[in-house]
């Protein structure tokens, strides 16, 4: 039988950390990236949520929104306030307003 040597006992040791070490990177990448997918995802519903009810109500109403407390109010709009924000101009009643979604806090990195 061959006798191992310390030295190859502490190399086989480090290759193992670094074994873990890289598939926790790996790992920790994976997450960050599916949560900054699923926050784009939010994002682009929560636009096509807010475009749905201000059509909705030009078309019942007659009118577009005058402000986004009007479509939360009426229409039910919820959404995450400490993730987005949401700018939302009336231009006036007949003409589509101008809506902006922004990212806030750590998120929009």
């Amino acid at each position: 039988m061959r006798k191992v040597r310390k030295g190859e006992i502490l190399g086989h040791i480090h290759l193992s950390y670094l074994a873990f070490v890289g598939l926790l990177v790996a790992f920790l990448f994976g997450i960050t990236s599916v949560n900054r997918t699923t926050i784009e995802k939010q994002q682009e519903s929560l636009q096509t949520a807010i475009e749905r009810d201000v059509l909705h109500c030009y078309a019942v109403e007659g009118f577009y929104p005058p402000s986004l407390d009007y479509i939360k109010e009426h229409y039910g709009l919820i959404y995450d306030e400490e993730t987005f924000f949401v700018d939302y101009k009336p231009v006036g009643s007949n003409i589509m307003p101008d809506i902006t979604i922004l990212r806030m806090g750590k998120e929009s990195e």
